[in-house]
């Protein structure tokens, strides 16, 4: 059990140090390059931030006071000194802290303090550092510092201005913004994209079907469409942080070609990126994108970009000449880091050529075995299951003279309703596993709520199967036993059908459906205290208080009959507002 622990713990310290950005600061890794491992490229407008020092001379065994400061908040630096005619060498001498809470020496170039970061993504405007010159100085140093706004916003190698020893005249400070030769050129695009053209001029995807993201802000939206050999493609969807697509070459996440458009603060960036099984993307360092445009407003992300159909220079893109399943993603961001998606992707119905001709695609966020799994648990549990079990507790009584296959028509209609219901839920329970092909670890209660179900819905037949006689006196255990496990399998059944409309592979609409599913619950009781009522003689009773009325109805239906055909017709009013319910939840799963 402790092994179990510490490793859940160092488990939970690598995802957390994964999906922060070194909000510690240990960035050793960085030592060389003095660039973030962020997954994006520097800011190359001018820096808000400026490095100085407090002397332009220096001796060896000297201390140089160095500040780094802005006219705004940043969450993370790095500062070391170099040697100002080789700016890009390694770290030379020490730093002495100025500010323990706020900062931190590092080794780098094995060299114990040699640089100087944050301890935390705790904001500051101005950070202080004491270097001490080495006796193996050269002629000039300069000081350098990668400031951070925040997680996808930085400066690198910020510069300072060259101090010297003695009478040495510092050299020209060589330029120390490292520029992306891979950055596409963007602009922002003056208007949202248009479904006109889909299946004409280009390919279109989107959801609801048909819509328009030029006047629907509600549309999800991928369209792509072919010039000579690159291809343009355009997506639009509301998100808080980002929308995406990947090109993969079956329905399952995991290899695939992905392309993202995150916002950061009103700022689109579009990156290029890898999917290995359901971890994090891993964001291509190459950009093979041209054309880049992108847009924020109302809540909707749109971005656009154009790719040749072979990319040589990046072989993990895939050929756009082949034909590929497309999904389109969306979640949230924070800082242009992105989150995992809580919805599931939109899915193409069938695989589609890229650099085909021009179609318009359907697709759903729902595979169809998940479908089938929500369909069939409800046809069990909301029809066949609830009207078997409701046959049992109150027709037990009527129709005593006639019979059905050879039994009583109250048991024959429980006993085929009932099956049913096992049957149903078997069929249902199969289909997630061979969906998944696992246990599924990020559905939350619902398997265990599904599993549950499918134990006690089996022991009942088990248990009729070896019922005493109804003259037994051990019948008795039988019959509290077929019924508690059958209110339990029931109430269990409900339970799990509320769990699972909210299933990333099957989420249906919200909230409305979850008002049916609540409504379908009290209607059930509100019937079902009715049928009680009535079995107790609270309703008959009532009933033949009004003297006026009872010969008309002892007339009309008959003294013998006339309760049956009470219970009859609350069964019709039960069955049809289940089908009505059920029904409007099977549209919801066809829909999704």
């Amino acid at each position: 059990m402790q092994n179990l622990q510490t490793a859940l713990v160092i488990l939970g310290t690598l995802c957390l140090t994964s999906t922060s950005g070194y909000k510690n600061g240990k960035v050793e890794k960085s030592c060389e390059s003095m660039m973030p491992d962020h997954h994006s490229q520097p800011n190359t407008t001018a820096s808000p931030y400026t490095v100085t020092v407090n002397a332009s001379k220096f001796s060896p065994g000297d201390n140089i006071r160095v500040t780094v400061s802005g006219s705004g908040h940043f969450e993370g630096f790095l500062i070391e000194a170099r040697d100002a005619s080789n700016p890009d060498g390694p770290a030379i001498g020490s730093f002495i802290l100025v500010d323990h809470e706020i900062s931190q020496r590092l080794t780098c170039n094995s060299i114990e303090g040699s640089a100087v970061s944050h301890t935390s993504n705790a904001k500051k405007t101005e950070i202080q550092a004491i270097w001490k010159a080495p006796s193996n100085a050269p002629p000039t140093v300069q000081f350098l510092a990668t400031v951070l706004a925040h997680y996808k916003i930085f400066w690198l190698k910020v510069p300072s201005p060259v101090i010297s020893q003695g009478d040495v005249t510092p050299a020209p400070p060589q330029s120390t913004t490292e520029m992306s030769t891979n950055s596409a050129s963007t602009s922002i695009l003056p208007q949202p994209f248009t479904s006109e053209g889909c299946g004409k001029s280009k390919s279109c995807l989107s959801d609801p079907v048909g819509c328009n993201p030029f006047v629907n802000t509600n549309c999800f939206f991928l369209s792509y469409s072919t010039l000579g050999q690159t291809v343009l493609f355009e997506l639009s969807g509301p998100a808080q942080g980002y929308v995406s697509f990947a090109l993969s070459k079956d329905e399952w996440m995991g290899d695939d070609d992905t392309y993202l458009c995150i916002n950061d603060e009103g700022r689109v960036s579009v990156e290029t990126a890898h999917t290995t099984g359901r971890k994090y993307p891993e964001l291509s360092s190459k950009s093979v994108l041209t054309d880049v445009g992108w847009r924020v407003s109302d809540g909707v992300i749109q971005c656009k970009f154009s790719r040749s159909i072979y990319t040589p220079q990046d072989p993990v893109r895939f050929s756009l000449n082949n034909s590929y399943y497309l999904f389109v993603a969306h979640g949230t961001a924070e800082y242009g880091m992105i989150h995992r998606h809580k919805r599931q992707p939109l899915i193409s119905s069938y695989p589609q050529i890229i650099s085909g001709p021009p179609a318009i695609m359907t697709g759903s966020r729902s595979p169809l075995l998940m479908k089938y799994h929500g369909a069939l648990m409800l046809i069990a549990w909301m029809l066949a299951g609830s009207v078997g079990k409701l046959m049992a507790v109150y027709f037990k009584s009527d129709w005593p003279e006639q019979t059905l296959f050879g039994q009583k028509i109250w048991f024959q209609v429980h006993h085929m309703l009932m099956s049913l219901t096992v049957l149903l839920t078997a069929v249902a329970f199969v289909f997630p596993f061979v969906y998944r092909g696992k246990w599924s670890t990020r559905a939350g209660v619902h398997p265990y709520f599904g599993c549950t179900v499918m134990i006690l819905a089996f022991c009942q037949p088990i248990m009729a199967a070896f019922r005493p006689a109804p003259d037994s006196s051990r019948r008795w255990i039988f019959n509290w036993f077929h019924w508690g496990v059958g209110n339990a399998a029931e109430i269990t059944a409900g339970v799990s059908m509320l769990s699972g409309i909210g299933q990333q592979s099957l989420l249906l609409p919200y909230p409305w459906t979850t008002g049916v599913l609540a409504t379908f619950v009290v209607w059930t009781i509100v019937l079902k205290l009715v049928l009680t009522l009535h079995k107790r003689g609270v309703i008959r009773k009532a009933e033949s208080e009004n003297e006026d009325e009872l010969p008309v109805l002892s007339y009309i239906m008959g003294d013998v009959n006339r309760n049956t055909k009470f219970r009859v017709a609350i069964l019709a009013v039960f069955v049809i507002g289940n089908s009505a319910f059920c029904i409007s939840l099977l549209a919801a799963i066809g829909n999704v």
